[in-house]
């Protein structure tokens, strides 16, 4: 069926139609949420966080062709509120199960950390948009919209982080990108 035709469902209250379209992003959502949260479980929570929101919201979605950005946005809002009570409840070092996938488990591990590392040496700006640009293969425009910022200027900050992820690697100035 029409993304247009299921989300006037949706607005009306039909939660197979809301289901339908939340069920043809999921692996979308999930990645978009794992590059936030880092783990299984808190990007699974913050999805449920964005059903429900979605679910309670649906009736003011203003285009109905704007579906898919604005419930990306509503993640992306869920993942940093999750964020910031993780931080106010956290003492100690928050401790990550690798899931099984293939491959050397602990190799996807460093790999993994040396990722994370890298990317806290940036402001959380530059951070985020790298992650969204290149972990989860968004555009610009996409970006823009989610963070609530011009093109721009998240095209200013993919830009400048890479620059200084270069150089604190101990990478040439001046090569192009």
């Amino acid at each position: 069926m029409d993304q247009t035709k299921l989300v006037r469902k949706a607005k009306r209250g039909n939660k197979d139609a809301l289901l339908t379209l939340i069920m043809n992003k999921q692996d979308e959502y999930y990645r978009l949420s794992y590059t936030y949260m880092g783990n299984k479980h808190d990007a699974l929570d913050a999805m449920e966080d964005m059903i429900l929101v979605l679910y309670e919201k649906i009736h003011s979605l203003k285009k109905e062709d704007a579906f898919y950005s604005w419930s990306k946005t509503i993640l992306v809002n869920s993942c940093k509120n999750l964020l910031r009570k993780r931080k106010k409840w956290m003492y100690v070092e928050d401790i990550t199960i690798q899931e099984k996938s293939s491959g050397n488990v602990y190799t996807q591990r460093d790999q993994q950390l040396d990722i994370q590392q890298m990317l806290s040496l940036l402001n959380e700006d530059q951070a985020e948009a790298i992650r969204l640009k290149y972990l989860c293969d968004m555009d610009y425009k996409s970006i823009s919209h989610i963070t609530n910022v011009s093109m721009g200027t998240v095209k200013s900050r993919v830009f400048q982080g890479l620059k200084k992820l270069k150089l604190l690697m101990g990478g040439e100035e001046n090569e192009e990108y």
